[in-house]
């Protein structure tokens, strides 16, 4: 079959010469190396600083400084209702109504907060299903989790393995898993992608799969969010949480993102730990005993909106609304394909782990080096790629389409071929 790319410079040019997306490069900025902007490959480990960051911080600082607290309702964009900038581009992104979604803490807090909602245990039901090598956060957020309701982890948690020899999980083997826990199966969780792998799991059929056997469905986005578009209320997603720094560009430690179905949002009797900030705002300000949850995911926040560690997440959304998620993932989709093709071109002693199929797979490459890995990223490193390693022997790439180009792509490829 004849490949639509080449393994040309003049090829790469043409590519960004019809981007449309292509300006969008310059409202970041890249680390530099010998004069030069870096190759800039991991976006799923922390993004690129927005240029617009600074004035948007600096909006913030004059508006403390001038109004005090007078800010939370005089301020350009008062800190009071501060979270509400984000319902409608988060909506879009995450494909969920505007009261599903907010934004508040971190990812793993949230993690906490919201399974202390979900994972209710009985004797019957207390299992939680989840992907074997999971992002340790996770981990050690279920381990502690099941611990604290004084089950043992060894047999309270299912995790689930590849096959023998595979390093990918199969769509089949994970719901099999799941029908055969089926009478004592409480919560499954799972990341949406695999951190170390890059596959994009298939939720709507796994989430389906749970809810057959009466539990609960969620999912740690932290790999998907702004990366590829989602539709979590039409999936029947029950909960999801996922952080901010990765391709939302908000900036290291950023608030995280939760969303919570409208059917378990519009139940004030359902469980959570509350706070002032997630009280109706009708009765807020009463000071009175009696928590009353504020409607959709709102009703999980606890405190006082983080202004200065939401503003760069919300001028990076500015910036998603004038891309467009579905542009950025028609783009992220052939970048990454050309980056695919490229690896293909050279006789590196690794494996492409992750999975070929660009619907199973977002804006990563995993690259498998059963030796040596650890010595060729360094030498990655040193020639102004920067990219991150991932125990055991894993090479991660991944060209954000807001920001990396098909030259990017193509000059990471010339660099390379100066290491055989």
């Amino acid at each position: 079959m004849k490949t639509p790319f080449e393994a040309s410079a003049t090829f790469a040019q043409q590519k960004d010469a019809e981007d449309l997306l292509a300006p969008f490069k310059k409202e970041f900025y890249f680390p530099q190396h010998q004069g030069r902007d870096c190759i800039y490959f991991c976006g799923n480990s922390l993004g690129l600083q927005a240029r617009s960051v600074e004035d948007a911080i600096k909006q913030e600082l004059s508006d403390w400084r001038e109004l005090a607290v007078e800010g939370y309702f005089r301020a350009k964009n008062p800190w009071l209702y501060y979270q509400y900038n984000f319902s409608g581009p988060l909506s879009r992104i995450m494909g969920c109504s505007e009261d599903e979604v907010t934004v508040m803490n971190t990812l793993t807090v949230n993690l906490h907060l919201i399974l202390q909602s979900f994972y209710r245990p009985t004797k019957e039901r207390f299992r939680i299903i989840m992907e074997a090598g999971a992002f340790p956060s996770d981990q050690y957020a279920i381990e502690t989790l099941v611990r604290q309701h004084g089950f043992d982890p060894a047999t309270a948690i299912v995790e689930i393995s590849p096959r023998p020899g595979e390093k990918l999980l199969r769509t089949e083997d994970i719901i099999q898993q799941i029908y055969q826990q089926s009478g004592s199966l409480a919560v499954l969780l799972m990341g949406g992608i695999n951190y170390y792998t890059g596959q994009f799991y298939d939720m709507p059929a796994i989430t389906a799969a749970a809810h057959k056997v009466g539990a609960y469905a969620g999912w740690d986005l932290a790999h998907v969010a702004g990366n590829i578009p989602v539709k979590l209320h039409d999936w029947d997603v029950d909960f999801a949480v996922w952080c901010s720094y990765k391709y939302f560009n908000a900036g290291p430690g950023a608030a995280g993102g939760l969303y919570v179905h409208e059917r378990f949002g519009n139940d004030p009797a359902f469980p959570r730990l509350g706070g002032w900030w997630g009280n109706d705002e009708k009765t807020r300000f009463r000071m009175e005993k009696g928590f009353i949850p504020r409607s959709g995911a709102a009703g999980w926040q606890i405190s006082t909106a983080q202004v200065f560690n939401m503003v760069a997440l919300k001028a990076s959304l500015e910036l998603f609304e004038k891309a467009g998620i579905e542009n950025l993932r028609k783009k992220s989709r052939e970048l990454t394909a050309y980056l695919e093709f490229l690896l293909r071109q050279l006789p590196l002693p690794c494996e492409i782990i992750t999975p070929s199929d660009p619907d199973q797979r977002g804006a990563q490459l995993s690259l498998y080096f059963p030796e040596n890995g650890k010595a060729i990223h360094n030498k990655m490193m040193e020639s102004g790629i920067i990219c991150d390693y991932r125990e055991p022997g894993v090479i991660r790439l991944a060209p954000a389409p807001m920001y990396c180009s098909f030259s990017d792509v193509y000059r990471f490829y010339e660099v390379l071929k100066n290491f055989s």
